[in-house]
């Protein structure tokens, strides 16, 4: 199977770097040309529980001369999903499959805009990667699992074969006829850690020794237990400390939530797909949800003083 990871950053480098060194026939994509170029020159460095590992990995940060692929993974910021798309029409073909693994909600129907319904995969993932420098990055891999599945609920062989490609490289993975589900369990895990790490600044080790943190992470996944409720979905572990203890399994002290690596990048955060995710959907259902309001707010209240532009979802 051939594979592109559109947004090889920390998490795509992760997956596409544990791919190549399956020997799977994957190209990651980036626009950060420093980190690109790292990885044409020296390859990909990936940290584990072991220690560093290099694999030599296909790199580019556009998709010129690159043939159609059997498989785009989309893994780029939530605001880029649709111009990425765009730009990655040479890898389509016939044939293609796009897949989101992007964090928070409504990735898929952004994706179906530009490529079809009929070639959408959803999937969510329990993987985590930080970027330590270009082209070298965490692989939090041990004991995660990917989730895919069809948007209308079958059970088909094509997202059973890319299952099986990824659990060959190692990756946990697992198909679904419910992934509409899984996709708000995941929600759960983004909204425990993502905005408290981003605003309090703290790695995994430091914010899970936090209990005032903790607390407010029980609340705010609570709420948006509260919401998916209300929307009729039904969540696999409806229990907030269960969501806030399986978003560290196998991540290291060091593992910064990807929010938190944005604003350290002066990048935009993610937080109108997750928390603000949460808020929108809470308003439309009826159910107040003043703890991820206020989290959202934080987190923009933290862009602006970094002067940090924000892209409108």
């Amino acid at each position: 199977m051939r594979i592109a990871i559109l947004g090889a950053g920390a998490l795509g480098c992760a997956i596409g770097g544990t791919l190549a060194e399956a020997g799977v026939d994957v190209v990651l994509l980036s626009r950060d040309a420093p980190h690109v170029e790292a990885m044409q020159q020296r390859g990909l460095t990936l940290r584990g529980p072991r220690g560093d590992r290099v694999v030599p990995v296909r790199a580019a940060s556009d998709c010129a001369g690159l043939a159609p692929v059997d498989l785009v993974v989309v893994l780029v910021k939530s605001y880029h999903t649709e111009a990425a798309i765009r730009e990655a029409a040479p890898l389509v073909g016939p044939g293609t499959l796009v897949m989101s693994l992007q964090n928070g909600m409504g990735h898929e129907d952004v994706l179906a805009v530009t490529v079809g319904r009929d070639r959408v995969l959803g999937g969510k993932t329990y993987l985590g990667g930080v970027l330590l420098g270009p082209g070298h990055v965490i692989a939090g891999t041990a004991g995660k699992e990917t989730v895919i599945g069809e948007l209308d609920g079958r059970i088909s062989e094509r997202a059973e074969r890319v299952a099986a490609t990824f659990r060959r490289a190692g990756l946990e993975t697992v198909v679904t006829g419910t992934i509409m589900a899984t996709i708000w369990d995941k929600l759960l895990i983004n909204v425990a850690t993502g905005a408290v790490s981003a605003i309090s600044r703290l790695p995994y080790g430091a914010l899970y020794r936090c209990e005032p943190l903790h607390r407010v992470a029980l609340e705010a996944v609570g709420e948006t237990i509260a919401v998916a409720v209300a929307a009729g979905v039904r969540l696999s572990r409806p229990d907030p400390e269960a969501a806030w203890r399986k978003a560290a399994e196998g991540l290291p002290d060091d593992f910064k939530a990807s929010m938190l690596q944005s604003l350290e990048q002066g990048q935009p955060t993610e937080i109108d797909f997750i928390n603000g995710a949460v808020v929108r959907a809470g308003e439309r259902y009826g159910v107040p949800t003043p703890v991820n309001r206020t989290l959202v707010a934080c987190v923009k209240g933290i862009e602006q003083a970094l002067d940090i532009t924000r892209a409108t979802p």
